[in-house]
């Protein structure tokens, strides 16, 4: 079979294709010619994100919870991708329903379809152990997906871009802010990598088709800061002048509990809980370099986020 027969008789079902990573995968998959399934709770949304002229685009309703809905939604799939995320729980979307039952239950959906490909998308620092429900539920995610198929896992380290919940805000609140205030002592060491980057990775890992070497992934951008060392990167940037002020991690824990009560939440105790912890690839797992892919740099990327922001400003 040709490399091009090959991408247009190739189904790849995308979960959380509307979400912040999952539209990018998808966007990726219809430009390389691929037949794609955009699977999520809000399908309507998906017609407003994607080209009107994409053909092999294909939008779906089903919600993650519900086996019968993803049982139908996988049917006739080579690839499933599972991009669904939760950082607030909310009712019964609770972290292990979301992360661990149900990446389960996709994961054996798939395997009875006979899908060939599984990518379970998880983050760095995932750990099973962890005293954080997050950070256990992503690295039990892992293993239960894991076992139950052969996977493709893919940890990122924090994503950012247009419309993101990280560089994003942290660019207005260096140009709101002449005192900004650190998680800690600011010595928090990130990797930052630009989401579009990521979901490269993945459609080159879907468009190879051959074995791999490694069931993990690990994606960072070409740069480690401590998180201070970010800030002051992106107020030079933006030639703001800032002082940097050290706040404790209990007194953040205390405003991401009162903040998550927000409809949209601005800050979450998981992110808190992130923050404690050293974010960055580890170098004896596959990452970018392995793909080929030269990531972009947090210059680049403000300029992208600035960019976005006055066309929104200006319609």
């Amino acid at each position: 079979m040709t490399s091009d027969n090959w991408t247009t008789n190739r189904l790849v079902t995308v979960f959380g294709a509307t979400g912040f990573l999952g539209r990018r995968i998808v966007g990726r998959l219809v430009e390389k010619g691929f037949n794609v399934r955009a699977v999520s709770r809000h399908p309507e949304r998906v017609s407003g994100l994607f080209p009107a002229d994409a053909r092999t685009l294909e939008a779906v309703r089903a919600d993650i919870l519900d086996p019968a809905s993803v049982a139908l939604a996988v049917a006739g799939s080579q690839t499933v991708v599972n991009a669904v995320s939760l950082y607030v729980e909310r009712g019964n979307r609770t972290f292990e329903r979301v992360h661990v039952k149900a990446a389960a239950d996709l994961a054996a959906a798939s395997r009875n379809s006979s899908v060939e490909q599984f990518i379970q998308i998880s983050g760095i620092g995932s750990d099973a152990k962890s005293e954080s429900r997050y950070i256990r539920a992503r690295g039990q995610g892992e293993h239960v997906v894991a076992s139950t198929m052969p996977s493709i896992i893919i940890r990122p380290s924090v994503m950012i871009g247009p419309d993101d919940s990280f560089l994003t805000v942290l660019i207005r609140l260096i140009r709101l802010l002449p005192v900004y205030p650190l998680f800690g002592n600011g010595e928090t060491r990130l990797q930052p990598v630009y989401v579009g980057d990521v979901a490269q990775a993945i459609s080159v890992l879907i468009d190879r088709n051959e074995p791999i070497g490694s069931s993990i992934f690990e994606f960072g951008g070409p740069q480690v800061y401590t998180y201070e060392e970010l800030v002051r990167e992106i107020a030079g940037q933006l030639g703001v002048q800032i002082r940097p002020i050290s706040i404790p991690f209990e007194i953040w824990s205390v405003l991401a509990r009162i903040a998550e009560f927000l409809p949209a939440a601005p800050l979450t105790r998981n992110q808190i809980e992130l923050m404690r912890h050293d974010n960055v690839a580890a170098r004896d797992l596959p990452g970018m370099k392995e793909l080929d892919i030269e990531p972009h740099g947090i210059r680049e990327v403000i300029r992208a986020i600035e960019q976005a922001d006055r066309q929104a400003r200006h319609g």
